[in-house]
């Protein structure tokens, strides 16, 4: 949740023009991580859990590429893309994790 949370931080002040464009795409992919992580738990079989982990990895790749934009832009100052982009990628490495687990749970 502490990435979603500094995605909403980062992109509050983009400008009007990006509440549709940019702004939008980011806290999308920002929030979808953690619901997909949730309901993937909800379902009734690892199997699920698993397929819903891997959603959640899709929106963080996302989301690492996005946030390259407003550093090239100059949309947001460097530390906040930074906290960001550093919060994405340890997200990353986490749910990889938690897809490896349940692959060997799936398996034993």
């Amino acid at each position: 949740m502490d990435m979603t949370v500094a995605v909403y931080r980062l992109t509050e002040n983009y400008p009007r023009s990006e509440t549709y464009g940019l702004r939008s795409q980011m806290r999308s992919c920002a929030s979808s991580v953690p619901a997909n992580i949730a309901e993937g738990r909800a379902r009734r079989s690892q199997g699920e859990f698993r397929h819903f982990l891997h959603i959640a990895a899709g929106s963080v790749a996302e989301l690492e590429t996005f946030v390259e934009l407003p550093r090239r832009l100059s949309l947001a100052p460097e530390q906040q893309v930074a906290l960001v982009e550093a919060s994405a990628s340890e997200v990353g490495r986490m749910l990889y994790g938690m897809i490896r687990a349940v692959c060997r749970s799936i398996n034993d």
